[in-house]
C-alpha cells in the first residue's frame, strides 16, 4: 500500500494552551480524523475545533493556516496524514 500524503504540517504549537497551528495542502473540516506523525510524535484525533484568525470555522482549504485544539504535545515539521 501507497503511503499516505501528509495533508498538513505543524508550524506552530503554543504548549501553554495546547493548540498546534497547521498549515494545510489539503481541505479539512472539523470531525475528520487525523494521524499526527514525528520524530517524537505518533497519535491519532478527532478534529474537534479549529480556528482560522481566532474565529471558529467548519472547514478550511488547501493554503490555510489553522489552529487546532491537540490531545498531545506536537512539534514544528510534525506532518498531518489522514488517520486510516
Amino acid at each position: 500500500m501507497a503511503e499516505a500524503k501528509p495533508i498538513a504540517e505543524v508550524t506552530h504549537y503554543f504548549d501553554k494552551i495546547g493548540v498546534a497551528v497547521f498549515k494545510l495542502k489539503k481541505a479539512i473540516k472539523a470531525g475528520d480524523e487525523v494521524q499526527i506523525r514525528g520524530n517524537k510524535t505518533d497519535f491519532t484525533q478527532k478534529i474537534v475545533s479549529m480556528q482560522i484568525d481566532r474565529v471558529e470555522v467548519e472547514s478550511a482549504k488547501p493554503g490555510d493556516d489553522i489552529g487546532v485544539k491537540v490531545d498531545e504535545e506536537v512539534r514544528e515539521g510534525d506532518k498531518v496524514y489522514p488517520a486510516e
